[in-house]
């Protein structure tokens, strides 16, 4: 498919619950295998005159979730941010913030997915009492509050503490200033979701 860059574009997405509609469409059309859109270099400067995303969307590092891909998303409208087991620092607080500040996004998306490696990682340190050193321990602690909740016997712990892990994520993305401000206005809406890495279906959380 090729885009002519002189065709007028879409109108933006203004609101959250359009957003998520897109988002969910696309990742139908993902799984369909019907998507609308390629990452052709006509596409790239279609867009490349300004940005008017609809989402930023935070996920995890792992190769097998690309964004752009599993929500069938072009150049230009969504913003992606992320980091093993979609762990939370200051300059993902400043990313967020940024695009829902200065890009006026009306989505937040924390994204998890099944057999995470970084929620499997801590699950196994807390196990053995065996904390990676360095910057890899870093990711172990910010992700073991969602791990220590639960039950370390349990078969399905790993599973259960990347769900907690994404709800705790969504509490904090709305702490964010400026974003908690949008939140109580109605002007931004922050969700959580999770994607299956068998079927490639995004499933949103309560």
């Amino acid at each position: 498919m090729t885009i002519d860059p002189s065709a007028p574009q879409p109108a933006p997405i203004a609101n959250a619950a359009d957003a998520l509609a897109e988002l969910v469409a696309g990742n139908k059309r993902f799984v369909s295998s019907r998507p609308e859109h390629g990452h052709q270099v006509s596409a790239a400067a279609a867009a490349s005159g300004g940005q008017q995303p609809h989402a930023v969307v935070i996920g995890c590092i792992d190769s097998r979730v690309p964004l752009e891909a599993i929500f069938d998303q072009t150049f230009g409208s969504i913003c992606v941010v992320r980091s093993g087991g979609h762990v939370v620092d200051r300059a993902v607080l400043g990313s967020v913030g940024f695009a829902v500040a200065k890009l006026g996004v009306p989505l937040i998306m924390v994204l998890g997915h099944k057999r995470c490696g970084a929620v499997q990682s801590t699950v196994d340190a807390l196990r053995t009492a065996d904390r990676p050193s360095g910057d890899i321990g870093y990711l172990v602690d910010q992700i073991a509050p969602a791990v220590s909740s639960l039950a370390l016997d349990d078969p399905t712990v790993a599973d259960k503490a990347m769900r907690t892990h994404v709800t705790r994520t969504v509490a904090r993305m709305r702490e964010i200033e400026g974003v908690a401000e949008a939140v109580a206005a109605g002007r931004v809406d922050v969700v959580g979701a999770v994607y299956d890495l068998d079927t490639g279906w995004v499933d949103l959380l309560p």
